[in-house]
This record gives C-alpha cells, structure tokens and sequence, in this order.
C-alpha cells in the first residue's frame, strides 16, 4: 500500500514524539559544588534517597570543587538543558559570587541557569577552637581586641557569606584585627583546619560543623538567627551576645541549565516538596540545624535569589572585596 505524501510526513514527525521515553529513563546527575562535609553536601545526601525513591532512577551525586564553588556552578551551565544534570547552589554561589568574581566568573545564575527550588535554610555558628580562652562572644572580641592580628579565621573562600559574616561581625565589634584564610574547596576543609588548630576562629553553617562541637572539638559561641536552635539550646544568639541587627544564615536549592524545559522544572519542584513532606527527612535535616523550607514555585526560588543577590552584592561592593 502506498502512502500519501501528507500520511507519509505524518508518520515520519509521529516517530521520534513516540520514540522519546517519559522522563526520566537514565540516572540523573546533582552536581555539588563543594567538598563533601559542607551544608550543600549534607542537604543533598539528606535528600538523594528520596529523589530516587520518588523518580524511580539512580540520582547521583559529583563533588566539583573550586573557586568558591564556581567551578560547579560553570560546569552546570555546559550541560545539555535535558533535565539530566542539576545543580546543588547555595547563598555563596548564587547570591555572594556573583560580585566577588565579577570580573572572570562565566556565570550569570538567573541568566544561565534554571531556578527549581529551595530545599532548606541553614543557620551559621561562630566558632573558635578550644585553646582560645574566650567562653562567649564578649570574651572573644576583648582577646581579639587584646591581640590585634594574632588571631586568624578561616572561610570557604574570600567572597563567601562566611567570609562576609566575619567583616560584619569584625566591624560591628569595632574594627577587629583579624588574619583572613580562605579554603576555596569548602567549609568541610574550612572545618578541619579550626579543628586541627590551624586557625582559631570561623563563621560555617550549623550542618558543618554539629558533629564537632557536639564532641567538643570546637566551641560554639553564638548562632547567627533570631531565636536560639533547638538542637544547640545552650548556644546564645549573637543578638543576645549585644549584636541585635546581626541575623544571617546560608540556603540551598536546585537548579537546571537555562532552556531546561518547563514541565522538567516543575516535576523536579514537586520531587523536592515530596522529599521534603516525608518526617524522615525533615527529622534528619532538621537533626542537623537545617530547616526544611520549600518555596511555593520556582519563580519564588528565583526572587529570592535576586532579593539575596542585591543584599550581599551591596556589602561587597561596600567592603571592597573582590578575589581577583
């Protein structure tokens, strides 16, 4: 039987639409652009069982280190926008770099790259080793005020809203003399060095560090919200400490390339919400000083990374920080 040319072309447009498989069919990549023992690493791994259980494929998860997490973010922005590859960003990536690295970052977050959604907020601790002989935040300003640049504090990075915790802190305190040293991989080094002695003092997220102070390797002075954590009671707030405007903390979320298609975006949205909805992981995320929160679209997720951006951009610009 022969085909008319219209059956004909019909037939050969029908083909590949019957041919694609329901999404997903293959394992899916999260990349995560610090090392392992950081908030963004700790949130991802809370979260993977769930995925796969949700989607019905492996969901794997690639550490991609450098540049204050830069350098996963860019290698996320290469990928084809097919819904196999997302990205793990945070405050740092997506809100701080942006104008640390203004002048060689590739990436621009809203424009390159898909917002999904928001997947927990993490408060930040500050730290110091146990050797310093300060029990609060009044007796670690007067030690620091005492030594004028005998005290060093560590970062994942010279942009990073750790970073960015410190000059606030040192300039609400008066102007404190400090030596800053970056661990560009990511809080998870940032940690073992405070740990290992190699630096007295740190601003990182509750999750990084919970187990340490836990075991008393490191001792919290004061959490960065408004109200102090249930699983750290003892641990004053830094507006208790005579800090009252001083609330901060980190975030995390997921995104995609730019172009990925719409209907990818949002069955990914609802992935997170079902994730987050199971007690299991939100006892977990909670467990380590995350708060499980998830915005009700993606758009919402991509305001308030404007909203952020505009906020720590205007203190770097202010602070004169750059890593270039």
């Amino acid at each position: 039987m022969r085909l008319s040319k219209r059956a004909l072309l019909g037939s050969l447009l029908a083909g590949p639409a019957l041919a694609q498989a329901p999404y997903p069919n293959r394992p899916v990549r999260i990349i995560l652009p610090f090392a392992p023992g950081g908030s963004v690493d700790f949130v991802a791994r809370i979260l993977q069982p769930a995925f796969q259980e949700i989607i019905g494929q492996p969901v794997v998860l690639e550490n991609r280190t450098g540049a204050a997490g830069n350098v996963g973010l860019e290698l996320a922005t290469r990928q084809p926008p097919d819904g196999y590859t997302l990205v793990c960003g945070n405050v740092g990536t997506l809100a701080v770099n942006p104008s640390v690295y203004e002048r060689t970052t590739k990436v621009v977050p809203l424009r390159d790259l898909a917002p999904i959604g928001l997947a927990g907020i993490t408060p930040d601790l500050l730290l110091v080793h146990p050797s310093v002989p300060a029990a609060d935040v009044a007796g670690f300003v007067a030690l620091a005020r005492a030594q004028p640049g005998r005290l060093n504090y560590a970062s994942p990075g010279a942009g990073s809203l750790n970073r960015l915790e410190m000059e606030l802190f040192r300039d609400a305190a008066g102007g404190l003399d400090m030596v800053h040293v970056p661990y560009p991989a990511g809080a998870g080094p940032a940690v073992l060095a405070i740990v290992a002695g190699d630096v007295q003092a740190l601003f990182t997220t509750v999750p990084s560090a919970m187990q340490q102070v836990q075991a008393g390797r490191l001792r919290a002075l004061a959490v960065t919200t408004a109200r102090r954590l249930p699983g750290l009671p003892a641990v004053p707030t830094l507006a208790e400490s005579g800090y009252p405007e001083f609330v901060t903390g980190s975030w995390q979320g997921l995104l995609a390339p730019a172009g990925t298609p719409t209907e990818i975006i949002l069955r990914w949205h609802a992935v997170i919400a079902q994730a987050m909805a199971r007690p299991e992981v939100r006892q977990k995320l909670e467990g380590g000083g995350v708060v499980p929160e998830l915005l009700p679209s993606p758009e919402a997720f991509a305001e308030m990374i404007m909203r952020e951006e505009r906020r720590w951009g205007a203190l770097v610009r202010k602070a004169g920080i750059s890593a270039e």
